[in-house]
């Protein structure tokens, strides 16, 4: 078994996370339950006098992964992002990470953009339940640089890196926190059939919006 097999497998969601996922978003659902009516979704006008400022349209976020032990897996990607209409932002960022597996490191850095289109903005307007979670659709574009040695050995190579470029599309469900933060659930799909696949089909994500 090639290292870039042994990378893939481990990066594929196991069942016993996605459920520990599911319970903490739930708990979070709950506690936010218990918040005030006022406090609103950061995109949400209808209570609103007049159009939002440049920085209250601006948020920031991200995700961030730590794996220790004889595997080990750092990945942080943060985002700035603008709305640019009530139901509709944009966002852009880095995205970097650190993978050793059997005493072999391997680095994966490069960019990702996405557009993210919210579908309900409060689904407690539509079944009242006291929980205050938006449903949003997501279409991203990421282009990442990969460690030719790692990925094509031991096929020759040209260059020590190459880039990869995936396009993932999906939706997810947000959950209000505060005023303007957000924890966000996503089950997205590539698209695109790149070479070397870097993620699960379908990839499974936790960010958060502050």
């Amino acid at each position: 078994m090639t290292l870039n097999i042994s990378m893939i497998a481990i990066i594929h969601k196991s069942r016993t996370i996605l459920l520990l996922i599911l319970l903490v978003f739930l708990s979070f659902s709950i506690i936010s339950a218990q918040k005030a009516k006022e406090e609103q979704f950061p995109y949400d006008q209808e209570s609103r006098q007049g159009p939002p400022s440049i920085r209250e349209r601006m948020f920031f976020g991200g995700y961030l992964g730590l794996q220790f032990g004889s595997v080990t897996d750092i990945q942080i990607a943060p985002i700035v992002g603008f709305w640019l209409l009530p139901r509709l932002a944009v966002a852009i960022g880095p995205d970097y990470r650190y993978y050793k597996y059997q005493d072999v490191a391997t680095t994966i850095y490069g960019g990702k953009a996405y557009m993210q289109f919210v579908v309900i903005q409060d689904l407690n307007s539509i079944i009242p339940a006291g929980v205050h979670t938006g449903i949003f659709l997501h279409l991203e574009n990421e282009l990442l640089s990969l460690d030719s040695y790692y990925w094509k050995y031991p096929q020759p190579y040209t260059s020590d890196r190459f880039w990869v470029n995936t396009f993932l599309l999906g939706g997810g469900i947000s959950q209000q926190l505060g005023r303007r933060s957000s924890m966000n659930f996503m089950v997205l799909w590539i698209l695109n059939k790149p070479e070397y696949q870097l993620y699960s089909n379908p990839e499974i994500r936790i960010s958060f919006n502050f």
